[in-house]
C-alpha cells in the first residue's frame, strides 16, 4: 500500500547549516504548512544538505515564504 501523504512531498529549501532548516521549519508551521526535514550529512564529516520539504498543495506559499527566509538570513 502505499502512502500518498509521503508522494507529493517537494524539496523547497536544503542547506548544510543545521539550525537554518529548523528556523524555516518553525517559520513554515507559524504560516500552518507541514514540514518534513530529511537530514542527509553524513554524520562523521558532515558534509550534504539538510532538505525541507512539503506538502505539494502548500508548494507555491511555502516558496514565497522560503523566498523572504533565504533574503533575511543571508550569512556570509
Amino acid at each position: 500500500m502505499t502512502n500518498s501523504n509521503a508522494t507529493n512531498r517537494e524539496l523547497v529549501y536544503a542547506t548544510e547549516i543545521e539550525y537554518l532548516a529548523e528556523l524555516l521549519k518553525q517559520v513554515l508551521e507559524d504560516n500552518n504548512i507541514n514540514v518534513f526535514i530529511f537530514n542527509r550529512q553524513d554524520s562523521s564529516y558532515r558534509f550534504g544538505d539538510i532538505e525541507v520539504y512539503v506538502n505539494s498543495e502548500n508548494l507555491e506559499k511555502a516558496k514565497l515564504i522560503c523566498s523572504e527566509f533565504e533574503n533575511n538570513t543571508k550569512i556570509e
